[in-house]
Parts: C-alpha cells; sequence; structure tokens
C-alpha cells in the first residue's frame, strides 16, 4: 500500500443520521465530510446501497469515504429504505421507489447549507446499478458518476440470466439477499423501534427467487432499469470501472459505445472487488483516480482527466489454470474507442478438429454429459476464495474441440471473439456454450473467455423463438471481451458443449446439436500491444478503520466430487466470513453460507441446487440469529422451490416462514 496521501481537510463523521423523504420515510445515512462545511460549502458524493451502513459495508465505508472527505467533499452512505436503520420494506432490486428515493436523497444533499448543489453518485455492483440507473432519471444537481463492476443490462449479465440461459447463480444470490434483509436494526441506533421495525420486515418478506424465475426473457420486468434500453437518457458523466475476473466487465466495452455523454472506463485483472484492495493484483489507487473524476466534474478543476484516452485495459499473460491468483502480469494500454484497435483473426473449423484457415466442410456434432461445466468456477467471483475456472481438460474431454497449431509468434487478444455458425439441434430446445482456451505445452487448458446461448434467445432476449428439432438456425455467440496474450508454443482452443453446469441450469431435455462446419468462423480481436498505457495509476491505497477484534477467521472452500456409483457430480462451496466484534459499539457479526449443486451426467431432471445461510449479531444479552434455505429442482416443464427463513431472538424463535412454489420454465 501507497503511504498516507497529503490531505487538504481535517474531517469530522456524522455516525448515524437520517435523511426525510416526502413520504414520511426516513433513510439511515453515515457521512463524512470537513469540518465547518458551511464556511465553504463542498461538493457531495451519495452511495446509496442495501448492504447495512453499521455492519455489512462499515469497513468497507471507512476505507473509502474519508479520504475524499479530506480533500473537501460530503460523502454520504445512505442505507436504501428496508435495510440497517431505514424505515419502510425492499421488495425487489432496483424498483422505481428505489431510483425515486434516490433522487430525493440527490435533490435533499444539493439543497444543504454546506453543499455546492454538485452531486455526485457511485457504487460498486448494487451502487453502481443504481448509479447508472439514477442518473437515467437526470436529476440536475447530479453531474457525475462512477459505477465499479456493474452491468447496463439487467437481464443479458445481472446474476440472474446469461445469455438467456438460467443461471444457478440467481437461486444463491436469492437466499443471500434474504438473509441480508432479514438482519435486525441495531438496538443501541434505534433503541424504541428496532424491534418492530424487524418484525415489519420479516412478516413481509419477498420470495425473490420466484420474482426472478417468473421472468425467463427480456421482458418488461427486466428493461426496467437497464439503462442500454436508452443510453440517451444519462447526461451525467459516467466512469465504468471493473476487471476481467469479473462477471460484470463484459457491460463496459457495451456502455463505451452506447453511452453518448462524457466517458471514461478503466478495465483490469480484477474479481468483483474496489480495485485499491482488488484481487488479483495489481491493485490501483482508486481513491486517487475516483478523486481527480470528482474534482473536474463536480470541482471545474481542469486537471487534465477528460484530456486523456478514454479507455484503459489490461492485457493479462497467460498463467496456469488454478482456482485463485494472487497476482496476474500483465501490460496496460490504451484508446479512445471500443475495440481499441480494429485488428481480427479468423478461423474455420475443420472436421479432423483443427482451426484453420482454409476452407472446410462436413458436420460435427456434441451432446455433452451434463456434469459439463465442473470446472467453470463461481459465475461472479466475489468472496476471493478459490472461485476462478480451473484446469479445463475434463470438460474439454466432454466438448467438440478445435485446436490451432502452436503458435510461433504470441497473440494478444482484447475485445469479445465470436463465434458463427449453423446448427440444428435434436430436440426443441438447447444450449450451446463455447470457451476459448489456452492449451499450454505440457497440456493445461485454461479458459480465457466464454459464452453461452440458450437457442431460444438467437433472435434476441426480448424475442424468444421456439427451438424446433432438426431446423437449421444460424447463431452468432459471443465470447466475453477479455485482454489475454497466448505465448509461442501455445495453443488455441474453440471447446464447444451442450451444457455447463454447476455455472448454468441445463436444458429441458438431453440435446445434441450438430454443426454445419462449412458455415462456421470464429473471429478473435487482436491488439499489437501498442499504445501503452501513458500515466502511473499508484498503488492500492485505503484509510484507516476503527478496530475490530476477530473471533473466528474468513475461510472459503470449494469441492468438486464424482460418486463412482452413478456419476454423479456434486459442487460443494463453504464460504465462512468469520466472526469478529467491533469495538467501538460492542457489535459481534458473524455469517456463513453452503451451497451444494450436483447432478447426474445424462437426466436434466437431476439438476438439484441449495443453499443455507446463517447470520448472527450480539451483544452482551442481545443475540439474533437469522437463517434462510432454498432448495431447486426441476421437471421438463417446471421449477420446484422450497425456501425458509427463520429468526431467533436470545435463543428463541420469533419468526418463521415457509415458501413452496412451482414456477414454469418459460424459456429457461
Amino acid at each position: 500500500m501507497s503511504t498516507r496521501p497529503i490531505y487538504t481537510h481535517s474531517i469530522q463523521e456524522w455516525t448515524h443520521f437520517f435523511i426525510p423523504l416526502a413520504d414520511g420515510i426516513q433513510l439511515a445515512a453515515r457521512a463524512w465530510l470537513p469540518t465547518n462545511p458551511t464556511e465553504q460549502p463542498i461538493p457531495a458524493i451519495l452511495e446509496y446501497i442495501p448492504y447495512r451502513k453499521r455492519d455489512g459495508t462499515a469497513i468497507r465505508d471507512e476505507q473509502m469515504h474519508p479520504y475524499w472527505a479530506a480533500f473537501g467533499y460530503a460523502c454520504v452512505r445512505v442505507d436504501m429504505r428496508g435495510c440497517g436503520e431505514s424505515d419502510g420494506l425492499m421488495l425487489d432490486e432496483y424498483l422505481q421507489q428505489e431510483l425515486d428515493d434516490a433522487v430525493e436523497i440527490i435533490a435533499w444533499l444539493a439543497d444543504q447549507d454546506w453543499c455546492t448543489g454538485k452531486v455526485g453518485m457511485m457504487g460498486k455492483s448494487w451502487g453502481g446499478f443504481n448509479a447508472l440507473q439514477v442518473a437515467a432519471l437526470a436529476p440536475d444537481a447530479l453531474k457525475a458518476v462512477i459505477t465499479v463492476c456493474s452491468t447496463d443490462d439487467r437481464y443479458a449479465d445481472d446474476i440472474h440470466y446469461r445469455g438467456g440461459t438460467l443461471l444457478t447463480e440467481n437461486f444463491s444470490w436469492a437466499s443471500t439477499m434474504t438473509c441480508t434483509m432479514a438482519k435486525a436494526p441495531d438496538p443501541l441506533l434505534l433503541p424504541d423501534t428496532w424491534r418492530e421495525k424487524w418484525l415489519e420486515r420479516l412478516q413481509h418478506m419477498p420470495f425473490l427467487a420466484r420474482n426472478w424465475l417468473e421472468h425467463s426473457y427480456k421482458d418488461d420486468y427486466w428493461k426496467h432499469g437497464s439503462i442500454n434500453e436508452d443510453y440517451c437518457a444519462i447526461k451525467a458523466a459516467v466512469y465504468c470501472i471493473g476487471g476481467w475476473g469479473d462477471a460484470y466487465s463484459v457491460a463496459i466495452p457495451r456502455m463505451m459505445q452506447g453511452l453518448q455523454g462524457p466517458k471514461k472506463a478503466l478495465i483490469g485483472p480484477w474479481a468483483h472487488k474496489y480495485p485499491n484492495f482488488a484481487s488479483p493484483k495489481p491493485e490501483m489507487d482508486f481513491l486517487a483516480e475516483a478523486k481527480r473524476w470528482w474534482d473536474y466534474w463536480l470541482k471545474d478543476i481542469n486537471n487534465g482527466v477528460m484530456s486523456e484516452p478514454t479507455i484503459a485495459a489490461y492485457i493479462q499473460d497467460s498463467v496456469p489454470p488454478q482456482a485463485a491468483y494472487d497476482q496476474r502480469p500483465g501490460l496496460w494500454v490504451e484508446g479512445d474507442q471500443w475495440p481499441l484497435q480494429n485488428q481480427k483473426m479468423d478461423f474455420n473449423l475443420s472436421s479432423d478438429g483443427r482451426l484453420t484457415d482454409a476452407q472446410t466442410m462436413g458436420e460435427a456434432s456434441v451432446q455433452s454429459p451434463l456434469t459439463t461445466g465442473a470446472a467453470s468456477g463461481e459465475y461472479c467471483v466475489m468472496w476471493c476464495g478459490p472461485d476462478f475456472p480451473t484446469d479445463q481438460r475434463q470438460d474439454d474431454a466432454n466438448s467438440l474441440c478445435f485446436d490451432s497449431e502452436p503458435l510461433t509468434t504470441p497473440i494478444s487478444l482484447l475485445g469479445a471473439g465470436e463465434l458463427r455458425v449453423k446448427v440444428t439441434s435434436d430436440k426443441n430446445c438447447g444450449q450451446m456454450i463455447i470457451r476459448l482456451c489456452d492449451i499450454a505445452p505440457n497440456g493445461s487448458s485454461k479458459r480465457i473467455s466464454y459464452g453461452v446461448l440458450n437457442l431460444a434467445m438467437r433472435e434476441g432476449f426480448d424475442n424468444p423463438q421456439t427451438v424446433v428439432a432438426g431446423e437449421v438456425i444460424s447463431l452468432c455467440i459471443k465470447l466475453d471481451d477479455t485482454g489475454y496474450q497466448i505465448p509461442t508454443g501455445h495453443r488455441l482452443r474453440l471447446a464447444i458443449s451442450s451444457a455447463y453446469f454447476p455455472l448454468i441450469w441445463p436444458a429441458p431435455q438431453e440435446v445434441k446439436l450438430t454443426l454445419d462446419l462449412a458455415s462456421a468462423c470464429l473471429t478473435l480481436p487482436i491488439h499489437d500491444r501498442s499504445t501503452t498505457l501513458n500515466r502511473d495509476l499508484g498503488q492500492g491505497y485505503v484509510c484507516p478503520v476503527g478496530k475490530t477484534k476477530e473471533i473466528r477467521p474468513e475461510k472459503h472452500s470449494r469441492i468438486t466430487q464424482t460418486d463412482a456409483a452413478d456419476e454423479r457430480v456434486t459442487t460443494l462451496i463453504d464460504d465462512d466470513f468469520g466472526e469478529f466484534t467491533f469495538v467501538d459499539h460492542n457489535l459481534t457479526v458473524a455469517q456463513s453460507c453452503t451451497e451444494k449443486h450436483t447432478i447426474l451426467p445424462h437426466d436434466p431432471h437431476s439438476a438439484y441446487s441449495e443453499c443455507r445461510w446463517h447470520s448472527r449479531q450480539s451483544r452482551p444479552g442481545w443475540d439474533i440469529d437469522v437463517y434462510t434455505y432454498l432448495e431447486v429442482t426441476c421437471d421438463a416443464d417446471y421449477f420446484y422451490l422450497e425456501s425458509s427463513l427463520e429468526a431467533l431472538e436470545n435463543g428463541t424463535q420469533v419468526h418463521q416462514q415457509h415458501w413452496q412454489e412451482k414456477v414454469s420454465r418459460g424459456f429457461a
């Protein structure tokens, strides 16, 4: 970490206060701002999320917001309606109520006597999503946004669907959010009303898994909040930041092509983390970079941030496949449009399994065991346990593979590859998964990028079309954008499969896909490694945080096992986030999650997903435990969901709820 910056202001913290809304609801907030701000009014920076300022993101908030406050900003962290100590109920993600509340908050901030009237909005993941969505409502005071690890399309690549296929993460995330929403407000902050608020939330808990499953294509439910429906609605300046190791990095290139106003982007090697303490390294000085952005747009300081090339991107060096990385060596490059260069390389697919530049003919078929995908890793690498894709050799063995000759010179990829091909399915459904892999001389196979498509979505995610068995359909499947260099002596592999569990839920029937090789073309984006980044992104820095006392350390594991009797493959995930106490206010928190995903090789109706969460909050004489459970099974026509929520106060059950639902598969 770099040394402490030279700040320009002494700061104060408002640990807990309320922002009033027009309907009488009060939202709980925490803020850092210069001392005596009314003497010289300052711009405000808003972060607005559901993850509980008192405990959930308290440490992360302290690592960031005091920094900008010490350079002359009011940094305000607000819990959404129904979260933490805020009033009201939260019934789903990104509802219009959530966005309207944010517009009110921005107007309230701009109207304070300590504020200049200019407001910025920032956040990662949920906070990055709603920053974009609020910007699309164009409140007058909102001048700039920093969106980290987010997306412009809630259906295409959020945590619910990808390529029109259903992510198992849809269910894991539903269980996660139920547990988060069911936590109690802090009695030290709400001594008279915490229990009443808590019980009201528990009694009105939504069944999120059902909500999301009922919308299997991009209907109006998903179009709401998807800013790519109308990029022109955004007037504020937008800085998009993310990493190739994150599930949402594919949205940044789209936004750089679609946003019409002032914009900037930075894409590193990182997982779903802020890049000043990101994994894998190298980190960057995100706090200083954000300050440059805020200074330009909120203080009118002409510091050159908008004179630089629009996009900085990282080309990762080849590394052996493994489940976690401390570091990804590579090279920063920059440019003004995406892709940074328009160089491309085309390959045809031959019947003898080669990537070639020669004309090809014939057909090739694939019917992957449904256990294909065991090496896929997590959809969104968030907790940074052993979650990255591992060696792909077993998944490759279950796929239709096409290999290049060993490279005589290195190739650097930067952008999105795509496969165009005509395909038939032997059933009235189907999924097609493509993976681009780096094959080392020792035979190891590292996933560079991947793409998936529900064949019913071939005409667009908002225009599902029935698949007709035996009918030829033309497909274009996009690989996720990436930056990656394949070294001399390595080979490129295109692996094609008809299943990819547990990352995506299987199609209703086991499918055989037949490819017309004469129509197939793989196009890859090439970069010549010129236009290297001209500026230093610095070292990661975080502000000092309040003292905590560790009781149990954080620990993560991921195990894949095969039953020798029936070849059932099971993935077991154990995320223990440890237990610790906030020394300042003596609140102890702990949470843990276990997941189980299992399937037989040739029975799509054997797919099973289970997620359990436990959270605990305690002080002497006060203990709150929340347990959530969600189990999902299916047949050809329906999903079957069984879920429960249990809350205990000092060991006594105060609430229990059970859901049992049958939901049509729709196009999933």
